[in-house]
């Protein structure tokens, strides 16, 4: 083999393992494909190709490609976490020293209660959200929040009512 021929296959082999991703990449079958999973993971690949219009075998190499991608991550269940007696759902904001923010988040999303950590623009660093089934529960994590001594305050919003929580945007 040609030095040429080894670099080609060297390149489709790296592309393959970290293929190069960009919302363009996805045409109008992917993005049905992703619709019709969001509101029925469980569904066989026969179902979702029927649904989409193609073969089972095209929906099969489609979706193995859009989990190769990183755009399917996993599949699960969507749980109500209130019928699994998490009454309380909170929004914490939080304020850490400077450049050490990302140890901190790293630190606080271990935590089983805490559904998201996000960097957040504006007066805070971190928006937290999390699921409690007790106020105590809450107190114990929000004064373990207040011992992490690179977290210099907290500001707690119990979340009263949720109107909308649906985070399949297809």
């Amino acid at each position: 083999m040609t030095r040429k021929h080894e670099k080609i296959k060297t390149n489709v082999r790296t592309r393959r393992k970290s293929p190069a991703f960009t919302e363009h990449s996805l045409d109008e079958t992917d993005l049905k494909i992703l619709k019709f999973l969001t509101t029925n993971a469980r569904a066989s690949f026969r179902e979702i190709a029927n649904s989409v219009g193609i073969a089972p075998a095209t929906a099969i190499e489609r979706i193995r490609k859009l989990e190769e991608l990183g755009v399917i991550r996993g599949f699960t269940a969507l749980l109500d976490h209130e019928k699994l007696g998490y009454k309380l759902s909170v929004a914490i904001e939080l304020v850490v020293r400077k450049g050490r923010l990302l140890e901190v988040e790293k630190k606080i999303a271990c935590h089983p209660n805490v559904c998201a950590v996000y960097d957040i623009t504006g007066e805070t660093d971190a928006l937290i959200i999390a699921k409690f089934k007790t106020r105590e529960e809450l107190d114990t994590f929000v004064k373990s929040l207040l011992r992490i001594p690179l977290v210099e305050r907290t500001n707690t919003h119990l979340i009263l009512n949720t109107v909308k929580e649906n985070f399949t945007l297809i």
